[in-house]
């Protein structure tokens, strides 16, 4: 490879570094070119580049963007890389444990992920990674999170009026009796005074004739 082909690749590797925010970088030594290509076309179906390239190149290109920020990710770089890069942070962990499994082997390794600023070294992070929340899965559980209190709300609302439909019939019944005729006492018959009949003059006695 001359230098400007080297230079290529590295202007080419940090285009994809600038550009993703989460890296994988692997080791697919000992996996067959059918394998590999198997592996590629995986990762073209998920929507994950993949690229092979030499360490010292993908090292020139960090440090070119920003030597501190990717340090932790150099000690990862020997052995046969292959890069996988991803807008789902746990994408490519997800076509690496899938892979492992469909083939029964232990190929490709992890050998470290950088994962918006965090970096993970190691194979034994891969479980990890695949549990990842995704920013779309995150938002979800945000939105769900503000949704319940409101919906505590609204339930408790729906709730309350319920019960106070139920309770108007009763409440209004006992609020409002059926009003009773007003009992109308009979006038008393006025009585017709009492008149008291004068006594009948009495006759005089006759006197008796004399003998």
């Amino acid at each position: 490879m001359t230098k400007d082909q080297k230079n290529e690749v590295i202007e080419v590797l940090k285009g994809k570094f600038s550009q993703y925010n989460n890296f994988y970088i692997t080791d697919t030594e000992s996996l067959s070119v059918e394998q590999v290509s198997k592996l590629r076309r995986t990762c073209f179906d998920k929507q994950v580049e993949m690229k092979v390239a030499k360490n010292t190149l993908i090292r020139k290109a960090l440090e070119s963007l920003d030597a501190e920020k990717y340090a932790g990710v150099y000690e990862s770089l020997n052995n046969v890389t292959a890069l996988m890069f991803s807008e789902n942070p746990k994408e490519p962990a997800l076509i690496i444990s899938s892979f492992r499994k469909a083939s029964n082997g232990d190929k490709p390794v992890l050998k470290a992920a950088f994962i918006n600023g965090d970096i993970y070294t190691g194979d034994n992070t891969l479980v990890s990674l695949t549990k990842i929340k995704t920013k779309n899965e995150l938002i979800g559980e945000v939105i769900g999170l503000l949704q319940s209190p409101a919906k505590r709300v609204i339930a408790a609302l729906l709730h309350h009026h319920e019960n106070l439909a139920a309770g108007i019939a009763p409440v209004v019944a006992e609020a409002a009796p059926v009003a009773e005729a007003p009992v109308v006492e009979a006038a008393p018959v006025a009585e017709a005074p009492v008149t008291e009949a004068p006594a009948a003059p009495e006759a005089p006695a006759a006197d008796a004739p004399a003998e």
